[in-house]
């Protein structure tokens, strides 16, 4: 929906400080000042449980809540078309990857607040306070229970194993989950270990590349592949599916949490920033502080399967029910950082 439909937007002169600086108290004082308190939100998730969060936001501290959604693609160009003129506080999208793009950009205003610093870890946003992680997703390797023993499979590097020739399902080198992936190969591995990795993997291929995350996992079960890699939320959706195809295809399934012997399971984040040229940048900051708190973190693991960012936060059931896992504690920033020989390295291998 359009802001002009939600009500006439307010326009603010950008601070040219190079991190903003707000504290809670700073910024419930300037929205009690400036009248209907407000922000404008450009969101590229599109899960129905998020307006639980924008609800409990506004009923906490009164700020009303503009949003547009789409495709980060279509988002961040719609960001630049704008420029200075742009009516929006924050952006939220999926994967730091795509984070990464709108910090090349110039996008994002850095900020500091003492709030996030404390409450989410330093490897789950930007090092400069330009973005910020406020859940994660796990990339695990599904395998057919059927066909693939336990401890066969341990580790992302596995994959490239000429055993499993023919028995690999997992989408297109441009999906951003496997830009990230790659990104973090490329920090642990170097360049041209990361392209040889690619190249086992494409030899292992069951089906050229097609299709979504639950696609793979679904490939399994029908018998196309043996293995897969998908995030965990998507498999926690088919945990959690009334559908009896669904229940299926979990019964056939093994997730396995790669690389617990070594660096830990690649993660990925949501997150958001506020941006540059935001015209109520204290409500914005205030609205990122907020997505770390207790309620919003419990709205993440209950409403779309994801694991909270916030140590002690509740975690949803059926995710829990996967269990206990060791993370790699790398910087998700690295995963944008490393995008563009990503993509060079999957054309290389012949990934499509």
């Amino acid at each position: 929906m359009e802001f002009e439909k939600r009500g006439k937007m307010r326009t603010r002169k950008m601070s040219k400080t190079g991190i903003w600086v707000l504290s809670i108290a700073a910024a419930t004082v300037m929205a009690g000042t400036a009248g209907a308190a407000e922000i404008n939100i450009y969101s590229a998730r599109h899960y129905q449980t998020d307006e639980k969060l924008y609800t409990d936001f506004t009923k906490q501290t009164g700020i009303k809540i503009n949003r547009i959604e789409g495709s980060g693609d279509k988002l961040l160009a719609r960001l630049k078309t704008e420029g200075k003129n742009s009516p929006a506080d924050v952006f939220i999208t999926v994967d730091a990857g795509n984070l990464w793009r709108a910090n090349q950009e110039g996008l994002f205003l850095p900020i500091k607040s003492e709030t996030i610093e404390k409450r989410v870890p330093a490897n789950l946003r930007h090092p400069q306070g330009h973005w910020v992680g406020f859940s994660t997703r796990a990339r695990l390797i599904f395998v057919d229970k059927a066909k693939v023993q336990p401890g066969e499979i341990k580790s992302y590097e596995d994959l490239a194993d000429p055993k499993w020739k023919g028995k690999v399902c997992i989408r297109s080198s441009s999906n951003m989950y496997n830009l990230s992936l790659m990104g973090s190969l490329i920090a642990h591995h170097g360049e041209a270990k990361a392209e040889s990795w690619a190249k086992g993997v494409v030899a292992n291929f069951a089906r050229q590349p097609k299709g979504g995350d639950t696609d793979q996992i679904k490939a399994v079960a029908a018998g196309e592949c043996e293995i897969a890699v998908a995030n965990s939320y998507y498999f926690v959706r088919l945990v959690k599916s009334s559908k009896e195809a669904d229940k299926k295809v979990v019964a056939k399934i093994n997730a396995i949490f790669p690389n617990q012997e070594g660096r830990g399971t690649h993660v990925n984040v949501s997150g958001a920033g506020v941006l540059k040229n935001a015209p109520h940048k204290a409500e914005a900051v205030k609205f990122l502080e907020y997505l770390t708190s207790p309620s919003a973190q419990a709205y993440f693991a209950s409403g779309n399967n994801e694991y909270p960012v916030v140590a002690g936060a509740k975690i949803d059931p059926a995710l829990a029910a996967l269990g206990d896992f060791k993370t790699d504690t790398i910087n998700v920033a690295v995963y944008g950082e490393n995008q563009p020989t990503a993509q060079k390295v999957y054309d290389r291998a012949g990934w499509k």
